[in-house]
């Protein structure tokens, strides 16, 4: 049995209606996650917000409840897949799932003097990034075309689009997210359920203070939620964002490989400060350069997990 199906984790509801529309967010405790939660919330509207610091997460959960808005959450690890899985599953059994943001996501660069990656940073972003952000959708998959509706919102990057030197394998998950997400919305499509892939630039979250390194045209978390919120609602495919750094990329891939790779190493370095994890007797998860954004502060083993968050 996966190891992460141990894992324990503690809900806490408000006692919902089961007719109000119902929008699920990984990564909620901080960054663009709590701004999306809080985006979302008004009167009239049912919220499940995951994430890993409990005490951070019922901070924004207090925040959207006094919005208007019915909250539940839940204090879980996303690499914990299976459990999320299972979590999400039962969630949308009790009252259906209208619409889920994959958003949860951390971030790592190469090591000093641009050695390789660590092989904890590299699966700690494979993970988080991607395999917890298909446990989040594909229970939903199912349910929602049985319903004829529904919003499926996942937060890749633009980085997926313009690979980073020095963010390898943070590219490649969120590359990963976009694929999936553009094969998955001819399928759901068809049913009535609508696939956004969001693309955003820098944001300032959690991320953004760990990395030493340019950052042009960086949004705030409360603009990137309310462009990715207003986008998913009218069902747009993708968005992307902010405009002149996708017209550099656009024009990036008009040039060839040769002349554009140079530029991207002298002007996008990511020194991404380290950031101590929990073990119980190991060295830290991120020996090399990991940052853990705000949602998903400290990478702790999934059996010392008692609750559903980030």
């Amino acid at each position: 049995m996966n190891a992460a199906a141990s894992a324990r984790h503690e809900v806490v509801r408000d006692a919902m209606v089961p007719a109000i529309p119902r929008s699920l967010v990984t990564g909620a405790s901080g960054g663009l996650g709590a701004a999306l939660a809080r985006r979302l919330a008004r009167p009239g509207v049912a919220l499940v917000l995951v994430a890993r610091d409990a005490a951070r997460l019922d901070a924004v959960a207090r925040e959207c409840r006094a919005r208007g808005a019915q909250v539940e959450t839940a204090v879980l690890d996303v690499r914990a897949s299976d459990v999320l899985a299972a979590f999400v599953a039962s969630a949308d059994a009790d009252h259906p799932i209208d619409a889920v943001y994959a958003n949860a996501g951390v971030e790592a660069s190469v090591g000093a003097g641009r050695a390789a990656e660590a092989f904890d940073d590299v699966t700690a972003q494979l993970r988080t990034n991607l395999e917890g952000a298909i446990a989040t959708v594909l229970p939903l998959i199912e349910p929602m075309r049985a319903r004829g509706s529904g919003r499926v919102v996942l937060i890749a990057s633009l980085a997926g689009l313009m690979p980073l030197p020095d963010q390898p394998t943070y590219c490649a998950t969120k590359a990963g997210l976009i694929a999936y997400g553009e094969a998955l919305r001819p399928m759901l499509g068809a049913y009535g359920v609508t696939v956004t892939v969001a693309c955003p630039g820098f944001i300032a979250t959690g991320m953004a203070r760990g990395y030493r390194g340019w950052r042009p045209f960086e949004w705030s978390a409360e603009k990137a939620a309310a462009h990715i919120v207003a986008a998913a609602e009218r069902g747009a495919r993708r968005v992307a964002f902010p405009w002149p750094l996708v017209g550099l990329i656009r024009l990036g891939r008009l040039v060839p490989a040769f002349m554009r790779e140079p530029v991207l190493k002298s002007l996008f370095r990511a020194d991404i400060e380290p950031m101590v994890a929990e073990r119980t007797s190991s060295p830290p998860d991120n020996a090399a350069s990991e940052h853990i954004s705000d949602e998903s502060r400290s990478l702790r083993p999934l059996k010392k997990l008692s609750s559903i968050e980030r």
